[in-house]
């Protein structure tokens, strides 16, 4: 009797070791992937007396996609030269508190659509910190990624060296 119990139990160690490695290895898989769909989480700032520089690496499908913060709360940015203003989902937007402006028509890869004016308080990737920053509130717009369009970038200096963006904020 006691060497059936001494197996049983023995199996279901075993078992739960399956069960733990597994559940270990997915973990480990799914933050793999997600460093490589954005490999700039947290952005490292170097900071000098004349500008805050962050460089971020450019993902596996070639977009620069960074963790950042607009009026303090976390958020995914996805960096975009050919976007006029920064862009942010509607129910973002909404979970960020921002009130919506004045409509205004908006081209974008989908058509024409509209977009209401809103005015970031902050915005920062790294230790580059942007204020009253023009954005659009988009209804139309999927996901959870905000675009960082030019009424952010163009404050800054930004320059690409291979596989990485460069982006300079001057003092």
């Amino acid at each position: 009797m006691a060497e059936g119990n001494t197996r049983r139990t023995g199996t279901i160690m075993l078992v739960l070791a399956w069960v733990a490695g597994m559940a270990l290895a997915v973990q480990w898989f799914s933050g793999v992937e997600e460093r490589q769909l954005n490999p700039n989480l947290d952005p490292q700032s170097r900071v000098t007396a004349e500008a805050v520089e962050v460089r971020l690496e450019r993902n596996r499908h070639g977009h620069y996609i960074a963790g950042g913060r607009i009026n303090g709360r976390n958020v995914t940015f996805l960096l975009d030269t050919g976007a006029t203003f920064v862009a942010l989902p509607a129910s973002l937007a909404s979970d960020l508190g921002l009130s919506r402006g004045r409509p205004i028509m908006v081209q974008t890869a989908n058509g024409t659509t509209k977009s209401y004016s809103t005015l970031l308080d902050s915005l920062e990737l790294g230790d580059i910190r942007l204020h009253d920053v023009r954005a659009g509130i988009v209804p139309g717009m999927g996901g959870d990624e905000v675009l960082l369009g030019m009424s952010a970038l163009q404050q800054l200096d930004f320059s690409q060296q291979g596989n990485e963006l460069i982006l300079r904020h001057y003092r």
